[in-house]
């Protein structure tokens, strides 16, 4: 038999060849994806083409060192017997069958990607566990698609030429300095290869996961074009899945918990720019104007510009984040989703269409912005906001002047902030614009000139708030001055409360509470209600006040409608807090396991369920109304109004 003329090379650089072949062969895939695909993508121009395949050379590059780990670390060994002719053709049939089985994954959603509109993840082991005839349904799928089986086997025998194009050149000498020269070697390809797995590196960057891809995508379903399915299956094998219920039939479910705004008024829509400031860490209890009740009355607090903040604004009793870290406050301000179990943003459904503020008001001619003072890409906030539909991001790359970052998380939100302000105002009204600080975190250090300016509490983060709250102050000094000012609705909050001190915070309630201001220099919103209101409210309490007069959907409540039959929740590691009137409830996702009246057990000692029967079922009634309309619309992609 014939065998194919090969070339030696150098075993790194034939390392490197034949992780390019595969390279390729997944954009192939890409591309084939598309074409079968086509008339589910509509208007994607050629130039829209080029950027969605270059983003998916991150993905593919990250689901390959996934499969190849161990066919590299062969390969990367120092020593002596990788160059043997046993060896490596155990590593040709290694890197054959492993990608063989990347390839087949990638070629199955061609056909069955019409079916989910998503691309497979690590749950279609559980869509079919329960199935009793696999085998037909694998037989009947090849049959009805055998044109994929001929092109699995087209691919897979290129995969097998192209590798044998080249072989591994045999070391002449393999002395002390080889084994150091190649140790060497072997920890910086281990560094490439984990910043190539997680999609980049830096202190700020997470690992990559489905919704960065959206990065790259004007819609979420475009997502689908960057992503491959081996990278979608690797990030969901620990993901969460929600599942289908019905504690209620529709009509029911509607009439006690419908989360689709429908307008209330015929009120002329008002376009006043809205701005959402979102401070990181700020906890309801740094605030001294928001817990005069604190310390005999005698409690100040952290935060002076936001103390005389809250004089001017709208604000309530008891205020709530939805989530314990930054990337679950992202979805909940904007989008009004909140993160169950696990966040939005890193969950199988992150490719889901949704509304946010800001698309629905930049359909009504607003221009939308987002400040973040980190490196773009940080959090996965660029992501997250580019597929929420927010037209221009300004981080760290955006601002050009040198020396202002805190060499950990980015650029100090004093002189980001006058940045913001500056920039804004080159932007056509009506606007919308987010800002998310970064000051105001561990490792909870200031500029060298700030040092011992702010008050020093018993909590290191509170010396650090201060300085955040001197550049909200001198942000707001700023912006007065600017022409939009008067014009514009600003939202104050917290992406999530942090560490405590006061024992009326060292609650689960505590542990969630944050300020939520409404600031309208133009108007006469001022006051404060008793009433229950949490970040998933804030969209849908911003767009009632403009009167936008559509449909849309949002999970949270009209903070500003009359009535205290809203409700809040939060979930952390599966168990939910729900709050409704006076009293919250604890449930472990199964059964309710405490009722607290906050009213009088602030500090939440008495367990009153067995006490309360009747108002642990009435709130136990919403909560499973509120997780039916979650899971389900969810699972069925149905979080817009039609």
């Amino acid at each position: 038999m014939k065998t194919t003329a090969s070339t030696a090379l150098n075993l790194y650089i034939s390392l490197a060849y034949r992780f390019l072949i595969i390279l390729v062969i997944y954009t192939f895939c890409r591309v084939g994806f598309y074409l079968f695909n086509s008339g589910l993508f509509q208007h994607i121009s050629f130039v829209k083409y080029l950027r969605i395949l270059y983003g998916g050379v991150k993905f593919d590059v990250s689901a390959l060192l996934y499969i190849n780990s161990v066919f590299i670390l062969l390969h990367v060994l120092p020593a002596p017997f990788k160059y043997g002719e046993t060896y490596q053709k155990f590593c040709k049939w290694l890197f054959i069958v492993t990608n063989s089985i990347g390839i087949a994954a990638n070629l199955a959603d061609f056909a069955y990607y019409k079916y989910t509109l998503k691309r497979t993840t690590a749950t279609v082991y559980s869509q079919f566990k329960n199935e009793q005839n696999k085998l037909k349904l694998t037989g009947d799928f090849l049959a009805d698609y055998w044109y994929l089986l001929l092109l699995f086997a087209l691919l897979v025998w290129l995969l097998i030429k192209a590798y044998d194009v080249v072989k591994v050149k045999k070391a002449q000498r393999f002395g002390w300095p080889a084994y150091l020269f190649q140790t060497v070697l072997m920890l910086a390809i281990a560094v490439a290869c984990l910043t190539g797995i997680r999609g980049g590196w830096g202190f700020g960057t997470r690992p990559i996961t489905l919704s960065n891809a959206g990065e790259y995508v004007d819609t979420p379903d475009q997502m689908s074009l960057v992503l491959n399915t081996p990278f979608s299956i690797f990030r969901t094998l620990k993901a969460s899945k929600l599942k289908h219920l019905d504690f209620y039939d529709e009509k029911t479910l509607a009439s006690i918990y419908n989360p689709v705004h429908l307008p209330a008024d015929t009120g002329h829509f008002k376009k006043l720019n809205v701005v959402f400031l979102i401070i990181e860490s700020l906890g309801k209890e740094h605030v001294g104007s928001l817990n005069k009740d604190l310390a005999g009355g005698k409690y100040k607090g952290y935060t002076p510009f936001i103390d005389s903040l809250v004089a001017q604004s709208y604000t309530f009793t008891h205020t709530y984040a939805n989530g314990r870290k930054s990337i679950d406050a992202i979805p909940s301000v904007i989008t009004g989703i909140p993160s169950i179990r696990e966040p939005f943003v890193l969950s199988i459904y992150s490719g889901n269409r949704t509304t946010s503020i800001a698309k629905l008001l930049g359909d009504e001619g607003y221009e939308t912005a987002f400040f973040h003072g980190a490196p773009n890409g940080s959090m996965g906030f660029s992501s997250y906001t580019h597929l929420a539909g927010i037209k221009h991001y300004f981080g760290q790359n955006e601002y050009k002047k040198t020396g202002d970052s805190d060499g950990t998380w980015g650029i100090w939100d004093d002189p980001f902030m006058q940045y913001m302000a500056q920039t804004m105002n080159t932007l056509k009204q009506p606007f919308f614009s987010s800002f998310f600080s970064l000051s105001s975190h561990h490792p909870f250090r200031l500029p060298d000139e700030y040092k011992g300016k702010f008050p020093k509490g018993p909590l290191p983060v509170q010396e650090v708030i201060g300085y955040t709250d001197m550049a909200l102050r001198n942000f707001f000094r700023t912006a007065s001055g600017m022409p939009w000012f008067k014009n514009t609705l600003f939202v104050l909050c917290a992406d999530h409360a942090t560490v405590s001190y006061f024992p009326e915070y060292q609650t689960t309630p505590g542990y969630f509470s944050i300020p939520i201001l409404f600031y309208y220099p133009g108007g006469d919103l001022k006051g404060k209600t008793d009433k229950l209101v949490q970040q998933i409210d804030i969209m849908p309490t911003v767009l009632n006040y403009l009167h936008y007069d559509k449909p849309y959907f949002a999970l949270g409540f009209d903070a500003f409608a009359k009535g205290n039959d809203n409700f809040v929740v939060n979930n952390n590691d599966g168990n939910f807090s729900f709050y409704q009137g006076d009293y919250m409830l604890t449930n472990d996702g199964k059964e309710n396991t405490a009722l607290y009246n906050l009213k009088t057990d602030r500090l939440t000692h008495n367990n009153i369920l067995q006490k309360e029967p009747l108002v642990a079922d009435k709130m136990g009634k919403f909560l499973k109304a509120f997780e039916q309309q979650y899971n389900n619309r969810m699972i069925n992609n149905t979080l817009t109004a039609k």
